[in-house]
């Protein structure tokens, strides 16, 4: 049963039990130290009513008179009252009793100690007599010599004492009822915090808890990373770690030890995200080698009972997915869909060529539909030639034959210009087609949108160390102030009804372009010479630490 009790209530019996103890501790200790104090006051005041008796010279008087009893019976009866003592003994050194309270005591021994004040002494003691216990002082009455002529015994009993004790009980166990009950409202209030912060759960069950969503982080093919209200990533997973380039988090690091978003190596997109703590659904965001997908959303404690309070917000939680891959089958999706829109052109325009021919044919006119199809294969191998020859990459060389025979379609000039032998070694083919296939196209829709002639420039120098592409286009060029915007994902100057390829992947192109020309090592630099101009270098071998 103990292992089902809630943190809260194992804490308000744990508390209240130590407060029933200590309770009981302060009233025992409280109770003894009044009694020895009562115990003190009483022997002092009887103190001072024996010495002041022993001092009186009509004591010492009668007692040298033949019958002590008759004058010293009344004064003390009368001292007694007024002292509020039980008994007042004086008494002969041989310790016959000339007073007491009762009278048929009169002329007997007195019970008790009496050698030290024979000797002269005064002193206090606590035994028992004809009354029962009492507290007593015995006090010598000398002579002027110093002989001890009587003693004087003044006492009240225990039960007197014990009395007053009592009377002092009332007190202490006021005060113990009232630290009982702050003590335990105390251990009620806490209780009830801890149970809507624990949600009445026991340490246990906290414990295995815990151990579940811990299972649970490191298993999800998901990153997941938890930022608390002052910047730190206090928890992250394996994932997490993978994607966004960090040291694997330890599970028992305390949050104090926890790194800042400053110190770790995010982007600028992403680390403005993770900062702002703004809610985030499926939002694209690139780092230096993959594309990511993020969600955030605020970590919101739990709503106590019946409370208009707010819940409390913790931080936020992120989760992240990696979308590289997708994005590199798009791209070679939409490489493919353009070959074969460059294809189905072909194809069409070559059917136009052939009727053109078959025509002449028939017409007799033999000498003009061989000069024609002879020119034609000239110009469809010149384009073939030049590429082939400049960059020693088919895939290439059929995306810029597709890239052309589109261009063509819509009404777009492509003038392609190559120079230099060299081969693109060392990179990877489908980051060359994501650059170049993402600057014609966005050099395409420009010239498209613009007025005539509608043209596109692209310049291809493949040398021994880099491989230069250079893409111009004919139309209104990019707004100086917007060109750091372009390459950001998600930023695009067209509007979808000018966007042959619609809304979709708008924004995408250039960003996609700056993230595989920084992943090269390489650079590029827009301007406007006109047009819109985009100036790609890539080394044609790929640093190490890149193939790693």
């Amino acid at each position: 049963m103990f292992h089902s009790w809630s943190i809260a209530r194992r804490l308000f019996v744990a508390n209240l039990l130590f407060v029933l103890v200590l309770t009981a501790v302060f009233g025992a200790f409280s109770v003894v130290e009044a009694r020895d104090r009562a115990y003190d006051n009483a022997g002092g005041r009887m103190l001072a009513v024996a010495t002041s008796i022993a001092d009186n010279p009509l004591v010492l008087e009668a007692a040298s008179a033949a019958e002590p009893t008759t004058t010293l019976q009344p004064y003390a009866l009368d001292v007694m009252d007024d002292a509020d003592a039980d008994f007042i003994t004086i008494m002969a050194p041989d310790r016959t009793r000339w007073t007491h309270p009762r009278v048929e005591e009169l002329g007997k021994p007195y019970i008790g100690t009496i050698e030290p004040a024979l000797r002269g002494e005064t002193f206090t003691e606590v035994t028992a007599g004809t009354l029962g216990p009492s507290v007593r002082t015995i006090a010598p009455v000398k002579a002027a010599d110093g002989t001890v002529k009587a003693l004087v015994a003044a006492g009240v009993t225990v039960r007197t004492v014990d009395t007053d004790v009592a009377e002092r009980l009332g007190v202490i166990g006021g005060i113990a009822l009232v630290v009982l009950s702050f003590g335990s409202v105390a251990s009620w209030l806490l209780g009830r915090y801890l149970r809507s912060v624990t949600r009445g759960w026991g340490p246990e069950q906290l414990a295995q808890l815990f151990a579940y969503y811990e299972s649970v982080l490191h298993s999800v093919r998901e990153g997941v990373i938890l930022i608390d209200n002052h910047g730190k990533a206090v928890m992250y997973n394996d994932q997490a770690a993978e994607l966004l380039g960090l040291q694997p988090s330890d599970a028992d690091r305390s949050p104090d030890d926890a790194p800042k978003l400053a110190d770790l190596p995010f982007d600028g997109s992403l680390r403005a995200l993770f900062e702002s703590g703004r809610p985030a659904h499926d939002e694209i965001h690139l780092t230096g080698s993959r594309i990511l997908v993020v969600n955030q959303a605020p970590a919101v404690g739990p709503v106590p009972e019946r409370s208009r309070q707010k819940p409390a917000v913790y931080g936020t939680v992120a989760t992240i997915r990696d979308r590289t891959e997708i994005e590199s089958l798009g791209t070679e999706l939409q490489t493919m869909k353009t070959l074969s829109d460059a294809l189905r052109a072909q194809t069409h325009e070559h059917a136009n060529r052939l009727h053109m021919i078959v025509s002449l044919l028939e017409l007799g006119r033999t000498p003009q539909a061989l000069d024609f199809a002879t020119k034609d294969l000239e110009l469809s191998q010149q384009l073939t030639d030049d590429m082939v020859a400049s960059v020693d990459e088919p895939v290439m060389s059929a995306l810029v034959m597709g890239k052309a025979a589109e261009a063509h379609e819509r009404g777009v000039e492509l003038e392609v210009r190559t120079s230099g032998s060299s081969g693109v070694r060392g990179l990877e083919i489908q980051d060359l087609v994501t650059i170049l296939g993402n600057l014609l196209d966005n050099a395409i829709d420009a010239a498209a949108a613009g007025d005539f002639p509608r043209k596109v420039e692209l310049d291809v120098e493949a040398g021994p160390a880099a491989v230069e592409f250079t893409v111009r286009d004919s139309g209104s060029g990019i707004n100086p102030e917007s060109i750091d915007d372009v390459l950001q994902y998600g930023f695009s100057t067209k509007s979808p009804d000018k966007n042959p390829r619609g809304s979709h992947g708008r924004g995408v192109g250039l960003a996609l372009v700056r993230q595989a020309v920084d992943r090269l090592n390489g650079t590029m630099t827009i301007s406007n010479p006109g047009g819109a101009q985009f100036h790609v270098v890539l080394p044609a071998s790929v640093p190490e630490e890149e193939k790693a």
